[in-house]
């Protein structure tokens, strides 16, 4: 009963949706209003500026951390390593879950890899950092964030998988599902890039905030 408390608690603190609250707090409009319709960083970085875009990746993955580290709110998951990342697995999974249906956001929220990567942070600090690699590498040199994104998520399950060869089944199968979630999350981006038309993230010069 615990456990399962924790797991709704963990989905709550996902379905926070920062961009929405950000953009109707300090903009007046709803983000999904504009830009690619998404209430993620991403967009927000394209309509409301670099600014808020940091800030709300920054609590995005802040939410992934807190709701999988609330396991140590049950004393016997400080001791048992196996149960304990098992559990910290459900509890990132319904944070994840939560940005991607927020309940306060009438379900309609972001596509959950700033979460993810918050998620892996309070896991596995060391693959968390791999992502992040692979992210700003393939940004670096495409300036797509959407393929980044794809690619850590891809990079996320070979760590996993094969690099630090983890053993928990229950997370070996997470690390396959996030990869295949976030490409299937990505299938509009994915066709964009395939005709030409995907935006593009200039790194290294000022860019001009879309106006609402």
């Amino acid at each position: 009963m615990q456990e399962f408390l924790l797991i709704v608690l963990a989905y709550l603190i996902g379905s926070v949706p920062t961009s929405v609250w950000v953009s109707k707090s300090f903009f007046g409009i709803d983000i999904r209003d504009y830009g690619s319709g998404n209430a993620g960083a991403t967009n927000t970085y394209r309509v409301l500026g670099k600014k808020w875009g940091t800030f709300v990746m920054a609590v995005d993955m802040l939410k992934g951390v807190l709701a999988t580290s609330l396991y140590i709110l049950l004393p016997y998951y400080l001791t048992d390593e196996w149960d304990r990342t098992n559990f910290m697995v459900g509890l990132g999974l319904a944070s994840i879950v939560g940005h991607i249906f927020p309940i306060w956001a009438g379900f309609k929220g972001g596509k959950g890899v700033a979460t993810l990567f918050g998620m892996a942070i309070a896991i596995q600090p060391l693959v968390a950092l791999c992502c992040v690699g692979v992210f700003l590498l393939v940004l670096f040199l495409t300036r797509f964030v959407s393929l980044s994104s794809i690619l850590a998520g891809i990079a996320f399950a070979v760590f996993i998988l094969f690099i630090f060869n983890e053993k928990e089944p229950l997370y070996r199968i997470f690390a396959v599902l996030v990869a295949l979630m976030i490409t299937l999350t990505h299938q509009k981006n994915i066709n964009r890039i395939i005709k030409g038309t995907e935006a593009k993230v200039p790194l290294f010069k000022k860019r001009k905030k879309q106006e609402p």
